[in-house]
C-alpha cells in the first residue's frame, strides 16, 4: 500500500531519482510535511566552500528542525547521512558499528545532525551512510574523472591498490524506498568495492574509451586519491532484505549514457 511521503532536497541529483522511484512504487510525494506518514530528508549542503556557520544552519539545525515536526505528527522519518562520518579512509570495510570519526566540517555536520536526531522523543527514524553516489546528473570528481576518461587524458592511478564502495542512485533511491517502514541506521552501497583503477577502467568501458592510467607510485599522489573507503553493508540486506536492482555495470553504463548525450 503506498504511503504519503515528503522528501525534502526533492530538486537535487539524488531527490529527483527518489521522486520518480517513489512514483513508480505507488506512493504519493507530497510538496509540504503536512499530512506526510513519511518523511525523507535529504536536503544538505554538500560542497566544500560552505562555511561552518552554512553547515550548522542547513544540515544541523534544519535536520533537527524538520525531525521535530516529523515526530509531532507520527510521521517516520529517513535522514541521508553519509560514510564520511566514519572518517575518510578506512583498511577494513566499514560497518554501522565503526567508530564516528568526521575529518571535515561537513562530516561533522552530518554527525552532529544523526545525534540530535537520535535523541527526538518518539521519532521513529532511519539514517542511511552512503558512500559516493554517482549516476545521471553526477557532479564534482565523479563527473570530472568521467571527462578526463572520455578525452583520453593519461591519469596517474594506475598502480593503486585500494578498495572503495560506491552506491549507484538507483541503488540509493531504492534503499531509500526499503527504509520508509524501517528504523536503524545502514550502510548502503552496490556490492563488491573496486579499486580506483578498476572503476576508471569500468567506466572506459562504459564510455567506449579506454582508461589510460599511469603507474605512478600510490606514495606520491594524494592520501584521500589513493586510500581505501570500503563499506560492508550485510545489515540492510540481513535486516531489511534489501538487494541492489542494478548492478554496477548497469549503473556505470546508464551514467556514461548520460554522459555522451548531454
Amino acid at each position: 500500500m503506498g504511503m504519503k511521503v515528503h522528501v525534502t532536497g526533492a530538486g537535487g541529483f539524488i531527490g529527483r531519482n527518489l521522486v520518480a522511484a517513489l512514483a513508480r512504487a505507488g506512493h504519493e510525494v507530497l510538496p509540504a510535511l503536512a499530512g506526510a506518514q513519511a518523511v525523507v530528508h535529504l536536503a544538505a549542503i554538500a560542497h566544500r566552500r560552505a562555511s561552518r556557520e552554512e553547515l550548522d544552519a542547513v544540515n544541523v539545525r534544519l535536520a533537527a528542525r524538520v525531525g521535530r515536526e516529523a515526530a509531532a505528527q507520527g510521521a517516520r522519518l529517513v535522514f541521508l547521512s553519509s560514510v564520511k562520518v566514519h572518517g575518510e579512509e578506512s583498511q577494513a570495510p566499514l560497518t554501522e558499528h565503526s567508530r564516528v570519526a568526521p575529518q571535515d566540517a561537513y562530516a561533522e555536520s552530518k554527525a552532529r545532525a544523526e545525534d540530535l536526531l537520535s535523541a527526538i522523543p518518539q521519532l521513529r527514524l532511519a539514517i542511511l551512510r552512503p558512500p559516493l553516489v554517482y549516476g545521471p546528473g553526477v557532479k564534482a570528481n565523479f563527473l570530472a574523472l568521467m571527462r578526463a576518461i572520455a578525452r583520453g587524458w593519461p591519469l596517474p592511478l594506475g598502480a593503486i591498490e585500494n578498495r572503495r564502495s560506491f552506491v549507484y542512485v538507483g541503488n540509493l533511491a531504492d534503499a531509500i524506498l526499503r527504509c520508509l517502514a524501517a528504523e536503524g541506521t545502514y550502510l548502503v552501497s552496490d556490492g563488491e568495492p573496486v579499486s580506483t583503477p578498476g572503476l576508471c577502467r569500468e567506466l572506459g568501458a562504459a564510455l567506449g574509451r579506454p582508461a589510460r592510467l599511469l603507474p605512478i607510485p600510490g606514495a606520491l599522489l594524494p592520501r584521500k586519491l589513493a586510500a581505501s573507503l570500503a563499506v560492508d553493508d550485510r545489515a540492510i540486506r540481513e535486516r531489511l532484505g534489501w538487494l541492489p536492482p542494478h548492478t554496477r555495470e548497469q549503473g556505470l553504463r546508464a551514467t556514461a549514457q548520460w554522459y555522451l548525450a548531454r
